[in-house]
């Protein structure tokens, strides 16, 4: 615990560092960006017709090979304490293993040691083959290239397979050689972006008609049916309630992940293939139930849809209500705006320009409850206990002003929204919340 507190002390000092050099196409373990937005990268650099080649790179055992001497004489932190991190080995099975290379196992700085050893490729890349010189080995024509990595995955784009086998791919295995690392000979591959590939559980592609499509790849989507089926097996003496409670959180993380790309069709399908795994469930559990019986108690209609899955759940007060399995086609498609990527949280220029950003994101959060969104923007994001800014990544509670047990109602009037943390508080030392005071204008 006490190393755990160490590492991300010294991450505070080191991260806006490391932020401040990192490559500007650099999307994994960093602030404010995501695999949504290395994916609208890709598409990008590939959506013009002159971009045809991708190498798909990926770095062989990257976290547990990267070179402990190059780490201490680059890395800009406390080199004792960081070459007693990088030799403090682990334990397995009670036998002490020493660690003579690679980032701490499970540290959180990890993430961040392996960012500041792969920064710099990109600028290689672009010392090497400027954006706007043209090269005589490709007929006086620009190479195109482009370099999106997230975490130790990353692709290089051009116009030529024979830039990217013949120079490019070796100035990358040198690049990884002075650090300890190499390409993985399997994995890394050179693909025509009309074949497609994978990146990120995302398939990228140009179809015959010009079409840039970015989709689900097929390996994300079995991966995914496969951890669905795995729960409804194994919830057989389960209840529909509880199924639910269970399959809820999975289908819409999975597709939120996938809202921004082209993915309807392929949520419909998944959607089928999930209450075809529902129906076998429902008919294991009922063998002596004849399939009109298992469709009245497990299945209604909801909208515009027949065989909606249901159970049947209990309030606070005792009331009951229904719970319904999340669809995932029901989850809207929507364009992912990318991050700048020159931009630095760390740096005062851009906190204009974070902040809108966040509350962008909030807004969209809050789509689906008026009540959530109504309060967030009453409050100007701010938690009315410690007045700074509520996002998502510090979460949300709702409030009652009035306690419900007191006869306090469930509207706006008497609802506010605070942080986890200090919810907690306010119920533990019973501090009393008012509302906040409106302008004449309003909200």
């Amino acid at each position: 615990m006490k190393d755990r507190a160490q590492q991300a002390l010294h991450l505070l000092a080191l991260d806006p560092v490391a932020e401040t050099t990192a490559d500007k196409n650099s999307y994994g373990f960093r602030q404010q960006r995501s695999c949504a937005d290395a994916i609208q990268q890709c598409f990008n650099a590939l959506r013009v017709a002159t971009t045809q080649w991708i190498l798909e790179g990926d770095i062989k055992s990257c976290f547990d090979a990267i070179s402990h001497d190059w780490l201490l004489a680059h890395v800009p932190t406390d080199r004792a304490i960081l070459q007693k991190w990088l030799k403090a080995g682990y334990m397995e099975k009670h036998v002490l293993h020493e660690t003579t290379e690679g980032t701490p196992q499970g540290g959180i700085i990890s993430a961040a040691l392996a960012n500041c050893a792969l920064d710099g490729l990109e600028r290689v890349l672009r010392e090497n083959y400027p954006s706007r010189t043209r090269l005589k080995s490709l007929g006086d024509k620009l190479p195109s290239l482009n370099f999106i990595r997230y975490a130790d995955d990353f692709i290089i784009t051009s116009k030529s397979k024979e830039l990217l086998e013949r120079e490019i791919k070796p100035l990358v295995e040198q690049f990884l050689q002075k650090r300890g690392l190499e390409l993985s000979p399997t994995k890394t591959v050179i693909t025509h972006v009309e074949k497609g590939f994978d990146f990120l559980g995302q398939n990228v592609r140009r179809y015959p008609n010009g079409k840039l499509l970015i989709k689900p790849s097929k390996k994300n989507v079995k991966t995914f049916l496969e951890g669905i089926r795995m729960t409804i097996k194994a919830a057989l003496g389960s209840s529909a309630t509880a199924l639910i409670e269970e399959l809820n959180p999975k289908i819409r993380g999975w597709a939120n992940y996938h809202r921004h790309v082209v993915s309807k069709r392929t949520f419909t399908r998944v959607d089928h293939a999930i209450f075809s795994c529902l129906w076998r469930w429902a008919r294991r559990r009922h063998r002596n139930k004849n399939p009109r019986w298992i469709k009245e108690k497990y299945f209604e209609r909801h909208r515009d849809r027949d065989w909606s899955f249901v159970g049947e759940s209990y309030d606070h007060q005792g009331q009951p209500h229904k719970v319904r399995l999340l669809l995932a086609a029901r989850t809207p498609i929507q364009r992912h705006v990318k991050v700048k990527s020159d931009a630095n949280p760390y740096d005062p220029a851009c906190e204009t320009y974070f902040e809108k950003r966040e509350g962008d994101h909030m807004r969209d959060t809050f789509r689906g409850s008026r009540i959530l969104r109504y309060l967030w923007q009453e409050q100007r994001g701010l938690c009315l206990v410690c007045k700074t800014k509520i996002t998502r990544i510090t979460g949300w509670r709702l409030h009652s002003c009035v306690p419900r047990v007191m006869g306090g109602s469930t509207s706006t009037e008497n609802r506010v929204l605070l942080h986890p943390e200090c919810h907690d508080r306010v119920h533990r030392l019973r501090l009393s919340v008012s509302k906040p005071r409106l302008s004449q204008r309003g909200v």
